[in-house]
């Protein structure tokens, strides 16, 4: 009896086993992981890294303080070497077929695939504050565990946004004598928040900020908008986060709500509640830092690749079976 052979790959240039959908530390980590197990992978990178501001990734063991765009250059280095497919580009609309899935790329193409991971990140939606923006990743940061360190002992200020931002205050106070907060648009905190703001001798400063002043790239003082300025040599602040999930809303997904913002409802190895779609890092987790969302990228790759083995293994027993029919 003739031994069923296992499928070959696909010869179609356009498609693949997995579309990784974002170039990130998720989808490189996952485009490592599927390569390894000799899948055809595709990563579609539209080259807008959420970190590009930042001098260095942080809590990233054996490449602490690693610059973001070197980390990711030596992500797709160890990508290709095993054989994955790596294209600029953004994919702006997703359907399903009936094999898989069809992408239709910016430029027109089309790349179609068995399996769709997406480690579409987020958008950190920042407030309307003059100066936020052109600061932003350097002198306004928004997590202590990325790079509340650097700014360690200086004067750093807090800028209300969201009842969140107690929280914050009291990690920064961690890592400083003089934290500010400027309440700004949050909430004024209950007996329970002033009298632990009062313990920790932290300055509370209510009315709305105008603009944070800088001189060129440096931030030098919080302006409220009567004009009263407080020095501060670092802004801390709370984006609200939304998940880059159009294409799994054209898949017919309905991105959750949480009180940091909007993301893709995922299992702990990246399955989404659509078959055939996995989701890693901040699309799927809003507070991942880039280890974290490495991480999820190898889990989700190794869960899509047993996938397709148990798909491929049915068919394979499917085929035996007719075969051997009479």
């Amino acid at each position: 009896m003739t031994q069923q052979q296992p499928p070959l790959p696909t010869t179609d240039p356009a498609r693949h086993d997995v579309v990784i959908v974002g170039g990130g530390a998720a989808g490189l980590s996952a485009a490592v992981t599927l390569a390894r197990s000799l899948r055809d992978v595709l990563v579609l990178d539209a080259g807008e890294p959420r970190n590009a501001p930042a001098e260095g990734a942080h809590n990233l063991l054996g490449r602490e303080g690693t610059p973001p765009l070197e980390l990711l250059a030596t992500g797709r280095e160890e990508a290709l070497a095993y054989g994955a497919q790596i294209r600029p580009g953004r994919a702006s609309t997703a359907r399903r077929t009936d094999d898989g899935f069809e992408l239709t790329l910016a430029d027109g193409d089309t790349v179609t695939a068995r399996r769709l991971l997406l480690a579409t990140g987020l958008v950190d939606e920042l407030p309307e504050v003059s100066g936020v923006r052109e600061l932003w990743g350097n002198h306004v940061l928004h997590c202590p565990y990325c790079h509340g360190y650097e700014v360690r002992g200086r004067r750093i200020g807090v800028l209300g946004t969201s009842p969140n931002a107690l929280h914050q205050v009291f990690l920064l106070r961690q890592l400083s004598p003089d934290v500010t907060f400027f309440l700004h648009e949050s909430p004024e905190p209950d007996d329970d928040g002033w009298e632990q703001l009062a313990a920790l001798g932290i300055t509370v400063v209510t009315g709305r900020v105008r603009e944070l002043a800088r001189e060129g790239d440096c931030l030098r003082a919080v302006v409220l908008e009567d004009g009263h300025a407080f020095p501060v040599d670092a802004v801390a602040v709370q984006p609200r986060f939304v998940a880059r999930g159009d294409l799994y809303e054209q898949l017919g997904g309905t991105l959750a709500e949480n009180p940091m913002g909007t993301h893709i409802t995922k299992d702990v190895a990246g399955a989404t509640d659509l078959p055939g779609v996995w989701a890693a890092g901040n699309a799927g987790d809003l507070s991942a830092m880039v280890g974290a969302s490495a991480a999820q990228g190898v889990m989700a790759g190794a869960a899509i690749n047993a996938d397709l083995v148990m798909t491929d293994l049915r068919a394979a027993v499917e085929a035996r079976r007719f075969s051997a029919r009479p």
